[in-house]
């Protein structure tokens, strides 16, 4: 189904409007981050799942949740300085038709977007203007591709001047932000312990642009500028897991619970907690062992 400003998102349990849509709640949407694919069937929380982990399934899991596909960007260009190796658009299109229609509850989709950390833009050789320039392109080309499609446009750059730019680029470009439903905000991950995402944020709602996913935001971030975002990711529970000792109950599994769900689930239940939001309701653990890594 797609409206006048694309695809309509897909709802998320527990809330009244997609993530995205409406003013919002200083609650937001909190999707679990995973490089496990089979959790989609058993989670039952919203998750965030890397194209890179799912396209070389030939039989895909059925979500038992709402969730969001990540394009695995970060690591492309981290890896290789350019998206040469990963997908090409058109084929990424239909791997992101495939997962709408084959698992289900399907949100949105983040196009193959070039982040702007300093690392990166080294990496790639090319300037903050560029990775802009081709992050609008790819969505573009998404949609063209396939207009029912729910690609969101990400705001990308390092500066706030950056995004603002940015998004009077798509403005140029006839996306209007802040028509859309949901704005991806890009390169933000590693500023939680900074007042940077939250100038960002600030500014980029002042521009009119205020329906937000932060890509990557940690539970810093969340509690500095949480308010202020429609919906976040992150998957810090499988860094904060390698450096513990592993919960009672799982010493006979694993070392550590670095790819464990129910360690994931309890980081994602404080998570919530500390985010206000009570609808989160963990599995008991029997039903999470056909997922358990």
């Amino acid at each position: 189904m797609t409206s006048a400003t694309g695809p309509v998102l897909a709802l998320v349990p527990g809330t009244r409007t997609a993530p995205g849509t409406g003013a919002n709640t200083g609650r937001p949407v909190f999707f679990l981050g995973t490089h496990h694919p089979g959790w989609l069937s058993t989670a039952q929380v919203p998750l965030f799942v890397s194209d890179r982990r799912l396209r070389g399934y030939r039989t895909l899991p059925r979500a038992s949740a709402t969730w969001a596909l990540d394009s695995g960007g970060f690591t492309e260009l981290s890896r290789y300085g350019t998206w040469d190796h990963g997908p090409a658009a058109r084929h990424y299109a239909a791997q992101i038709r495939r997962y709408r229609d084959e698992i289900g509850h399907l949100a949105w989709a983040a196009p193959q977007d070039w982040m702007c950390e300093p690392a990166i833009t080294a990496r790639t050789g090319l300037s903050v203007a560029e990775h802009q320039r081709r992050t609008i392109t790819s969505v573009l080309t998404l949609r063209d591709a396939d207009p029912s499609l729910p690609v969101i446009p990400v705001l990308q750059g390092w500066t706030v001047s950056d995004y603002l730019r940015c998004a009077d680029a798509y403005q140029h470009a006839g996306i209007d932000l802040a028509a859309e439903p949901l704005v991806g905000l890009g390169s933000v991950c590693r500023r939680q312990a900074t007042t940077a995402i939250d100038l960002i944020v600030r500014a980029l709602h002042a521009h009119g642009v205020t329906r937000l996913h932060g890509f990557g935001v940690k539970l810093h971030g969340l509690v500095n500028c949480g308010y202020l975002l429609t919906s976040a990711d992150s998957m810090a529970w499988s860094f904060a897991a390698r450096h513990q000792s592993p919960l009672p109950g799982c010493e006979l599994r694993h070392i550590n619970c670095a790819n464990c769900i129910r360690y994931a689930l309890t980081w994602y239940a404080k998570v919530c907690a500390s985010l206000g939001r009570t609808t989160f309701t963990q599995p008991p653990l029997f039903d999470l062992r056909g997922g358990e890594a």
